[in-house]
């Protein structure tokens, strides 16, 4: 995951890459159509590149239109909620350690050099397995039940560790929708007020002010939308590193037992 990740963000650098350089050449072209062509002709390639706008592009546009007294809330939920995210995925993936490989080590450890060289096996291991078999072997000489209540205990605490700021990317995945709800109703509103001023029904007078509104549910929808996705991510990632904390969990005692009958 951690490589399907550095791909995924070295892809989307590359785009940003090619559509700065894309936009900068289209401009250039632009320009120099505009010194050199006649009026039609530049109109013309005007319109061709209104065409050939890149989706990046037509998403700022729509944001200025949008206006930025509903959109910027709206954009601030989407980066505050993406920082969050892309905080667990790198949390969440620096946890991820080859258990098989570890409980090994673990177990050698201790057959071979005792409970101490075990817990300095778990000390220079990262993740909160090795965390929870360290503060399991400290309690070793309690006996297997304080072991136990040791593991249990401290595997709630690395769990509310993994879920820590998913309340708060729920919270973005509900308020930026609801924002732009909200900047919705206020250009509704705006647009009949225009036409009670007008005291007539053009659509040219409300064309714009509904637009407006609209614009700002686009916004809030897409940016629900792309927390919603990493959300997802993050729970199904610690849900993977949970159930692996509950049989490695399982393992430790199984060891302790066989190394407490020696």
């Amino acid at each position: 995951m951690k490589k399907l990740f550095l791909i995924l963000t070295v892809a989307l650098f590359s785009l940003g890459t090619v559509n700065v350089f894309a936009q900068e050449a289209e401009a250039a072209a632009t320009e120099e159509a505009a010194v050199e062509a006649v009026a039609e002709e530049a109109a013309v390639a005007a319109e061709t590149v209104v065409e050939g706008e890149t989706m990046h592009h037509i998403l700022m546009q729509k944001f200025l239109e949008g206006g930025w007294g509903w959109m910027l809330p709206v954009l601030l939920c989407l980066v505050l909620g993406l920082a969050i995210a892309i905080e667990r995925i790198l949390y969440l993936s620096l946890s991820s350690i080859n258990t098989k490989k570890f409980i090994a080590a673990v177990n050698e450890a201790l057959n071979n050099g005792g409970v101490e060289a075990a817990k300095e096996v778990c000390k220079n291991t990262r993740g909160p397995i090795a965390s929870i078999y360290w503060q399991g072997l400290d309690r070793y000489e309690q006996g297997l039940d304080a072991v136990e209540k040791a593991v249990v205990s401290y595997g709630s605490v690395q769990t509310g560790q993994m879920e820590s700021g998913l309340s708060w990317i729920g919270l973005f995945i509900a308020l930026a929708p609801m924002l732009g709800f909200m900047g919705t109703v206020v250009g509704m509103i705006g647009a009949f007020d225009a036409i009670q001023a007008a005291g007539d029904i053009s659509p040219t007078l409300v064309a714009g002010g509904i637009k407006v509104a609209l614009l700002t549910t686009l916004m809030g929808l897409i940016a629900a939308v792309i927390l919603q996705i990493f959300y997802n991510y993050i729970i199904a990632k610690i849900d993977t590193l949970v159930n692996a904390m509950e049989d490695a969990s399982i393992t430790l005692m199984d060891i302790l037992t066989v190394y407490n009958k020696k």
